[in-house]
């Protein structure tokens, strides 16, 4: 496929974790199925992958956070209105700090405290699979 068929996207998010729990989210995807992920989104410009990490999870979960360390970068191919999109995430891991709103209700359809194993079986997307394995070894 041509260069200039293919848009780079660059997304950011949290692995929030708190004792043996973890943050997820239930969304809607792209094909209208439902998903649970970790919160992340867009680098928006002139901000640093940390910052919009920290603002995605607290906007999507309402939760205020502080990065731990960075954790992991993935990336991963998909098509959005038949266009090839190759899309990477810089993932930090977090501890949650205080509950300061609501998630947001646009995008997110549930947020849920989960233990490591429930967490292994409701994830939907492989990368996040793979982030879960790296998870177990720390």
């Amino acid at each position: 496929m041509p260069e200039s068929k293919v848009r780079y996207e660059f997304s950011s998010g949290g692995v929030v974790r708190d004792g043996d729990k973890l943050l997820m989210v239930r969304v809607k995807n792209l094909e209208g199925k439902l998903a649970w992920t970790f919160p992340k989104g867009h680098i928006e410009k002139g901000e640093k992958a940390l910052e919009a990490a920290l603002r995605e999870v607290e906007e999507e979960t309402g939760y205020l956070c502080e990065i731990v360390k960075p954790f992991d970068k993935v990336q991963y191919w998909f098509k959005r209105e038949g266009r090839l999109i190759k899309k990477t995430v810089a993932w930090y891991l977090m501890k949650p700090l205080a509950k300061t709103g609501t998630h947001d209700a646009d995008e997110i359809l549930e947020t849920r405290w989960v233990a490591m194993d429930e967490a292994a079986n409701l994830a939907t997307y492989k990368s996040d699979k793979q982030i879960l394995g790296k998870l177990k070894k720390l």
